[in-house]
């Protein structure tokens, strides 16, 4: 490599939301981002990925050498790879083993959640694939960092709010003090370039744009709206389990990443404080822009 060349990164899961804010933020940085997509990827969806300013490359996960070379000359392999069990571990699996092969240095999985290494197995489905990928990626001859981010921001405004503005409530359960940490999708993918051109990054970084608990966002959304809000306890962990159960057995079989009783076992793993991430690690690569809840949640007042 010259010293003009530009360093070169390869990433799987380009074309999903948290993968595209990656490749912008690489692009942002003058790297070569290799964007592996499968064969047959629509021409809209690779057009999006070359918008973000990365160079789509079709590759059939399936086929070993294909992949293996499409890896050549890279020196970090990121995943932002989304899905179950024929995702996180057949497809995930398949890129380590490629990556092993072409002699990549480093490999950064999708895990992008809470601390799933201290949750408890079996409460979390997801978390517990991941646990079982950090087996395999642990054994491999790769020096692999995972970056853990607590939950998304947009979970104080989606699809699983706990934020209720009709009734001015904070919804929790458990401990209304318990700290949750919230990260947004832009801050993650910042700082996952920045992981990704570190080749002295540890095998875990934690980090966090803000950290309230329940009772802190009443007490912000209170002063954001003007009007008393206050924290709603929906009742304890125990209640919250035997509601994820029956969700659990009532819910139809589906391939969804997050069906509504992942999303409660997420939030069980926050209440419970077993998913809360320590030490953190914002200061790592001088990033100072995070953004905090209140930027998130002033749009909706």
């Amino acid at each position: 490599m010259t010293d003009s060349a530009p360093r070169t990164i390869a990433l799987a899961g380009a074309t999903g939301d948290v993968g595209g804010r990656v490749v912008s933020a690489l692009a942002r940085r003058g790297v070569a981002v290799r964007a592996l997509v499968r064969n047959g990827t629509p021409a809209a969806a690779q057009d999006a990925v070359r918008a973000c300013g990365g160079t789509p490359v079709a590759v059939d996960f399936a086929d070993h050498a294909a992949l293996t070379d499409a890896l050549a000359g890279v020196e970090c392999v990121v995943s932002v790879l989304n899905g179950l069990e024929p995702v996180i571990l057949d497809l995930q699996g398949r890129l380590l083993d490629a990556a092993v092969a072409a002699g990549v240095p480093r490999f950064v999985p999708s895990d992008f959640s809470l601390d799933f290494a201290k949750t408890r197995p079996g409460d979390n489905r997801n978390m517990d694939l991941r646990r079982r990928f950090m087996a395999r990626v642990d054994a491999a001859p790769i020096h692999a960092t995972s970056i853990l981010n607590g939950a998304f921001a947009d979970l104080l405004t989606g699809q699983a709010p706990i934020v209720l503005p009709r009734f001015r409530r904070i919804l929790y359960w458990g401990d209304v003090d318990q700290p949750f940490d919230f990260t947004t999708k832009d801050d993650v993918a910042d700082y996952t370039a920045d992981v990704a051109l570190d080749p002295a990054a540890p095998r875990f970084l934690r980090i966090a744009g803000d950290v309230m608990s329940s009772r802190d966002l009443a007490a912000l959304m209170t002063r954001l709206e003007g009007r008393a809000w206050k924290p709603f306890r929906a009742g304890g962990l125990r209640r919250l389990s035997t509601l994820i159960r029956i969700a659990r057995a009532l819910s139809p079989q589906t391939d969804a990443p997050f069906p509504a009783w992942q999303g409660m076992q997420y939030v069980r793993d926050m209440a419970s404080g077993r998913g809360k991430l320590s030490p953190l690690d914002n200061d790592r690569y001088g990033k100072t822009d995070w953004t905090r809840a209140e930027a998130v949640l002033a749009p909706t007042v």
